[in-house]
């Protein structure tokens, strides 16, 4: 199975534990390609998009598209990145644009201390 970033993929986050994402559910390949040795992927959730996420910076509300392969309006949670083994991913749905891909990762940058800021 080939697994590429930009994907999305079904993708299991069980078992969780405390507040952790959980459930079979889509996710974004945000890893790329070449990096890592180990049948592992990083990801980042998807879920459904709620009014209240416009207060949460980490979470990204993306329109569902033919493209994409969602079902309706959702919200990547660029907070709860996830590495998982190859075995967690079920089904691939489709793929996000270079854009969206851009904005993930300048949201995981901004997790990790609010100053940074990818140079282009």
């Amino acid at each position: 199975m080939s697994i590429s970033q930009g994907e999305v993929w079904l993708v299991k986050f069980y078992p969780q534990r405390g507040s952790e994402i959980s459930k079979l559910r889509p996710a974004v390949v945000v890893s790329h390609d070449a990096i890592g040795k180990l049948p592992l992927k990083t990801v980042v959730p998807i879920t459904d998009w709620k009014d209240r996420y416009y207060e949460y910076p980490w979470m990204l509300k993306v329109q569902n598209t033919s493209q994409n392969g969602l079902l309706k309006l959702s919200a990547i949670d660029c907070f709860q990145i996830k590495s998982f083994s190859d075995m967690r991913f079920e089904k691939k749905l489709g793929s996000i644009g270079e854009d969206i891909l851009k904005d993930i990762h300048q949201i995981i940058l901004k997790t990790l201390n609010p100053i940074y800021n990818i140079k282009e």
